[in-house]
């Protein structure tokens, strides 16, 4: 059972604000999960930005959230990076807001966050990393480039058998502002909207 609370933010969510142009953007990702789905194979999808630091995370955790919302199973969902930062704080912060319970299960300058959505689901291991790295899928997996200079900087993916991109503007250009919080909403509502669409497409 997923959380009260983002079951609420999940509600309130409004896929009329996809437009045409950004359903095209997203449909090779819903063709891919159907045909696994179809094949009952194992759907793994790793989420890659330039430093796993935000928009990679908020997409993998959605990810997984709105795959158990529709009950598609066997969806294990990752992210990386062209490089190896830390998961920004106000990306946990944002997700709290939602619903999120996180936990810090390591500390140090790249900390390790359990971010839980079910009591009955395993928490989404969140940390960055880069893409190819041990911890995630090596073959057979989605690679979703969400953000504009990683798409550039990565032409080709090792082991991906399918390379999408999927991008989105950076929160990161609104730090240190007053804006900052409700601008790293509006991404993460964002990118939830487009997976709810997504997984809402699986048959």
């Amino acid at each position: 059972m997923i959380y009260r609370d983002i079951i609420k933010v999940i509600n309130d969510l409004n896929i009329e604000t996809i437009t045409p142009e950004r359903k095209s953007i997203l449909q090779p990702l819903v063709v891919f999960i159907q045909q696994k789905t179809t094949k009952k194979q194992d759907i793994n999808i790793n989420f890659i930005c330039t430093h796993n630091s935000r928009r990679s995370h908020l997409s993998q955790v959605w990810a997984q959230v709105m795959a158990c919302h529709f009950n598609v199973k066997n969806v294990f969902c990752y992210s990386g990076g062209t490089e190896a930062t830390a998961l920004f704080p106000m990306v946990a912060k944002t997700l709290e807001k939602s619903g999120f319970k996180i936990n810090i299960t390591s500390k140090g300058d790249n900390p390790v966050y359990a971010i839980s959505y079910s009591d009955s689901e395993p928490p989404v291991v969140g940390f960055s990393k880069t893409y190819d790295d041990a911890f995630n899928p090596q073959s057979g997996f989605a690679a979703i480039m969400t953000c504009s200079q990683a798409d550039a900087d990565c032409p080709f993916i090792a082991g991906a058998e399918k390379r999408i991109p999927i991008t989105y503007e950076d929160p990161k250009a609104f730090d240190n502002t007053s804006q900052q919080e409700a601008k790293y909403e509006e991404r993460s509502i964002q990118i939830a909207t487009e997976l709810y669409y997504v997984f809402s497409q699986i048959k």
